[in-house]
């Protein structure tokens, strides 16, 4: 990298600090100095303002209104990951979870499917298609197949209210145990776009989950999108060697981290977020239970 170059990229780091320091001041909706004011304000030309702007948008921190200027973005919705004596467990995700039913239908497994549940591709399962709302706005769509046989009885209802693990204890006689979840970063289709009221293409996170009961039968394989914008999965590390472990940490390096650095889950229960969004910005649900 070149001296203009290096200079460039230090002058947007700062611009981008600033706006940051701006939002953690404001609340979410609030408005944020126009381009000119921030240009004059900060002595930098219009591109480089842009381009530290456009990376804020794209982590969700800003919104562009057409003709009206740049605002704080909503709060993101927060899932934490919380150690206990068995392992990772995950507290109620922030805002008020409600479920919207797309698709309702029992159909034959099919190859794929069939292979997660461990079903013949001629068997029935359940399949539902649910957008997940927070607070009334689209969080989330979820592609559910659970094995026909399991739930008989099973109603649309049940899909749109409640705790989906709760109906399966109660009324089906289902005791979901374990849960394997894989998180990947995706972005949406045309279709997931117009159903999240983001634009195509929008970063995105796709879950992929397995779900079993107390017999170690499969009980539901789910797919899931999560809008990057709006969704965030916080993790608590501690990191003293000195102090005694509640887990044996595996062997290897722990994601994120300088190889020989040993992370060990911290014990205590979630709160909050424990990430604030100016950290959120310069940094960049669902495991055994979904919110």
């Amino acid at each position: 990298m070149n001296a203009g170059e290096s200079g460039s990229v230090l002058k947007r780091e700062r611009v981008r600090d600033h706006i940051l320091q701006l939002i953690e001041s404001l609340r979410p909706g609030d408005a944020i100095p126009s381009e000119r004011s921030l240009c004059a304000t900060l002595e930098v030309s219009r591109p480089t303002l842009r381009a530290a702007v456009d990376e804020l948008v794209a982590a969700g921190l800003l919104v562009r209104a057409h003709g009206r200027g740049m605002f704080v973005a909503p709060e993101k919705i927060t899932q934490e990951l919380v150690p206990d004596s068995h392992g990772m467990v995950l507290p109620q995700a922030s805002g008020a979870w409600s479920s919207r039913l797309l698709v309702f239908a029992t159909i034959a497994a099919g190859a794929r499917v069939g292979r997660k549940l461990h079903l013949s591709p001629a068997a029935d399962v359940v399949y539902a298609a649910r957008l997940r709302l927070v607070d009334g706005a689209p969080m989330a769509i979820e592609h559910l197949h659970i094995p026909a046989a399991l739930v008989p009885e099973l109603t649309a209802r049940e899909l749109e209210t409640g705790d989906l693990y709760e109906h399966l204890r109660e009324r089906h006689r289902v005791q979901v145990s374990e849960a394997t979840q894989t998180i990947e970063p995706t972005v949406v289709s045309q279709a997931e776009a117009r159903l999240l009221g983001v634009p195509e293409l929008s970063p995105a996170l796709l879950f992929e989950r397995h779900t079993s009961d107390t017999q170690g039968r499969p009980v539901e394989y789910v797919h899931s999108i999560y809008r990057g914008d709006r969704y965030r999965i916080v993790s608590r590390l501690h990191l003293d060697s000195s102090s005694a472990r509640t887990t044996t940490p595996p062997a290897g390096v722990t994601p994120g981290m300088a190889p020989g650095v040993t992370a060990q889950w911290e014990t205590r229960p979630a709160t909050g977020s424990g990430v604030s969004r100016a950290e959120a910005g310069k940094a960049g649900g669902p495991a055994s239970r979904v919110p």
